[in-house]
């Protein structure tokens, strides 16, 4: 049997396991940090940051969380510029990004990040 002669341009994606795609891991965190909870959180993006996102272009290495006027910030998270949409407008690809977070659950994270010296650190 012959092998077809079509070749694919988008690496394998990562699925973890509920079934969700993975765009980004941050392995160091686990092996740096002692994890005490977990929280999942949305994060709110410019369009042409989601086709970078697609196209598994970030990088969570030097990213924190930080919770600033009673709302939630995901800090130096690189995403890459998608090209086709940002020649004209770059933006930068460090810049701050709001966590989308219920209110209790960004109360609860404010109180023990102050009270116990905690960090908030992304890992997926």
């Amino acid at each position: 049997m012959a092998k077809s002669g079509k070749k694919k341009n988008k690496k394998a994606a990562a699925v973890d396991p509920d079934g969700k795609l993975v765009v980004a891991t941050n392995r160091r965190a686990r092996f740096d940090y002692e994890i005490v909870d977990t929280y999942e959180a949305g994060i709110q993006l410019m369009g042409p940051e989601v086709k970078s996102l697609r196209e598994g272009r970030a990088n969570l290495g030097d990213s924190f969380g930080s919770i600033y006027r009673g709302e939630a910030f995901l800090e130096k998270l690189h995403i890459s510029p998608y090209e086709p949409a940002t020649r004209a407008n770059p933006a930068d690809p460090q810049r701050r990004r709001k966590l989308l977070l219920h209110r209790n659950e960004i109360d609860r994270l404010n109180s023990r990040v102050t009270e116990k010296g905690l960090t908030l650190v992304p890992l997926t």
